[in-house]
């Protein structure tokens, strides 16, 4: 189980890229994510890889844990959109690592699991 990290997180300006995936994910390790944060809002786009284009919008929940959606067009020209549950984790350097759970809402309906990590 991760252990969630007591103090609030700040989001904005940090960069993430997937380390692991399990599912049909449509991210890679060339594809790159970039936070913002505004209060409980947290936004990012992100792109690379298979994705030619991304944002997701969530909020963060009382628990630490973010609340998102998302949506994309791949490098195939579909448009693609999901949920995702995440929970973040402050490495021993300081970075973080983002536990995801997430599932397509269009066009498929499948989940997976991600890990992502700051660099």
């Amino acid at each position: 189980m991760t252990k969630r990290p007591k103090t609030p997180i700040y989001y904005g300006g940090r960069l993430f890229r997937p380390v692991q995936t399990q599912g049909a994910s449509e991210t890679s390790s060339e594809t790159i994510f970039i936070y913002q944060q505004d209060h409980d809002l947290v936004t990012a786009t992100y792109s690379g890889g298979e994705i030619a284009f991304g944002q997701l919008i969530g909020i963060i929940a009382r628990d630490g844990s973010l609340d998102l959606r998302y949506h994309h067009r791949n490098k195939s020209g579909a448009l693609m959109t999901g949920k995702c549950h995440t929970v973040p984790e402050v490495l021993p350097s300081g970075k973080l690592r983002l536990h995801e759970s997430w599932q397509w809402t269009s066009p498929k309906q499948s989940s997976g699991t991600s890990i992502l990590e700051e660099f």
